[in-house]
């Protein structure tokens, strides 16, 4: 039986092969689910699905890409953006 902390939603199943055959269960975190972009809703490309903790200690060049809009609009948008600012 699992602890009573591992039985809710929060946490999934792993199966682990443990020595001797034996199968065990480990009871991991859920990733967060992937970003999305700000106007259009698509998800982003290039933003890691990591939970606030861990994302702290990643560098921030790891974080979201590095371009105008980066880890906010998806590279569509930004290119849209992008033009309709030089034109006016």
């Amino acid at each position: 039986m699992p602890a009573g902390n591992k039985k809710s939603g929060t946490f999934r199943k792993v199966f682990r092969k443990a020595s001797g055959g034996k199968t065990v269960v480990h009871y991991k975190k859920k990733k967060p689910k992937q970003h999305s972009c700000a106007s259009c809703g698509k998800k982003l490309i290039g933003i890691p699905r990591l939970s606030p903790v861990k994302m702290q200690n990643t560098p921030k060049t790891k974080k979201r890409p590095e371009r105008p809009y980066g880890g906010i609009l998806c590279s569509a948008c930004t290119r849209k953006k992008i033009t309709s600012e030089s034109r006016s």
